[in-house]
């Protein structure tokens, strides 16, 4: 991901000279969008039945409430796809503010017994999970610091930009890591923020220099905690005990060999009766799987390479430094989390209890990723596209336009057709 951005060229000084006109927006990447959210309404509505059955409530109770967040996050996209991006960055202060009183909230309101962490601000009926808000918070703060340091001509500065930038990492590891055990989350937003700041110019050495002490940090917290060490453990020995510590890896796994080539069909799951943990939140790909098989788990992750690649086209043509850290942070967000989920449900990296982003059940999750994702819409209105011809960044919003500039090049020169 950021080695395709880097590849085409990290950020240099100050902002672009030219400044992109609006147009049309990038309708594929909405196109995307949705087709992610039907997949994700389609898979819990067809196991609907068999959660409300092991919860003890209507047989719609999940599906109802599906569309319910998606309504909200389509909302919210239509909202945040309008605001003009200058309006984010300045406000940071204030999102920063809300996301540390939401975790501050979460540390000190009682635990679920079923889910012991103190990850959620639980009032009723009503769960908001603070780490999502704390995600775009950071996202927005992030992409708006390595931005003003870009123009400042201060990106490799230590004391000026890696320095805060260690000191937030630490902050994010003993809160998320250490208190509130989302190890998971704390992996996503370190990735969000390396990414940003390689692609900012922050040169690779020291990345690795933080990346190293962030792994010894890791290593530690893994070993203080006796069910993250079995966690490992399982990763490790996924079948070694399928009745106790390996219960939900084996089940994933039996789950997704289950749907065969092309998979049981939408009413005839067995994993998502009671068998497999999480059937609509961590462990929804591999309920997909047994559903759809290997030819839709392949149209699945087509889907979301897709979405990915739109992402980095807009990030590379993006109007301004901190539109395109601010893509390149979304980029990451995504694309690190479905890693981190599909290949905890293969059996490829340790269970981290995390979702897939715009698929699986839970309100917080999707509504912050579509806030994200409809900034994302709304900076892809001001692209602009490089000069094909010498390779140069020109004053052409679209690829309509530079084709148009380039007729009239041509009808220009003496001999021309008239």
């Amino acid at each position: 991901m950021a080695g395709g951005l880097a590849g085409a060229g990290r950020i240099g000084y100050g902002e672009p000279a030219v400044r992109a006109r609006k147009h049309r927006p990038d309708y594929v990447l909405l196109v995307l969008i949705l087709l992610l959210l039907t997949i994700g309404v389609v898979v819990v509505y067809a196991i609907g039945p068999a959660l409300s059955l092991a919860n003890n409530v209507s047989a719609d109770f999940f599906s109802g409430r599906q569309l319910i967040d998606v309504g909200l996050s389509l909302v919210a996209f239509g909202i945040t796809s309008r605001i003009s991006i200058n309006d984010w960055r300045q406000w940071y202060k204030p999102l920063l503010v809300v996301a540390a009183l939401a975790t501050l909230a979460a540390l000190i309101m009682p635990a679920n017994p079923n889910y012991p962490a103190h990850r959620w601000i639980r009032l009723g009926s009503f769960s908001f999970q603070s780490v999502e808000l704390l995600k775009f918070a950071g996202l927005v703060w992030l992409a708006g610091f390595l931005s003003d340091r870009l123009k400042s001509g201060l990106i490799t500065d230590t004391r000026s930009t890696l320095k805060p930038l260690v000191i937030a990492m630490a902050i994010i590891g003993v809160v998320i890591a250490g208190v509130q055990s989302d190890f998971g989350s704390t992996v996503v937003m370190m990735a969000m923020m390396a990414a940003m700041a390689f692609i900012a110019g922050m040169p690779f050495k020291r990345l690795v220099m933080v990346g190293g002490i962030l792994l010894i940090g890791g290593i530690l917290l893994i070993s203080a905690v006796p069910y993250r060490r079995e966690r490992l453990m399982t990763f490790l020995h996924p079948t070694a005990d399928c009745q106790s510590s390996g219960y939900q890896a084996c089940q994933a796994l039996i789950s997704v060999g289950s749907g065969g080539a092309i998979g049981l069909g939408l009413g005839r799951s067995v994993q998502a009766y009671g068998y497999l943990p999480e059937a609509a939140n961590d462990s929804i790909f591999a309920i997909y799987a047994e559903k759809f098989g290997f030819i839709g788990v392949a149209i699945l992750l087509a889907l979301f390479l897709a979405l990915f690649t739109r992402l980095k086209r807009i990030a590379l043509h993006a109007p301004d430094n901190f539109s395109r850290l601010f893509v390149v942070g979304v980029l990451a967000w995504l694309s690190v989390q479905s890693v981190i989920n599909i290949g905890a449900m293969l059996g490829l990296l340790p269970l981290k209890g995390i979702t897939l982003p715009l698929i699986s059940y839970g309100g917080t999750s999707v509504v912050f990723v579509m806030v994200a994702l409809g900034i994302v819409f709304q900076i892809s209105h001001y692209t602009s596209y490089v000069n094909e011809t010498d390779g140069r960044r020109g004053g052409y919003e679209n690829r309509a336009n530079w084709r148009r500039n380039q007729r009239r090049s041509r009808d220009a020169k003496p001999g021309s057709r008239a």
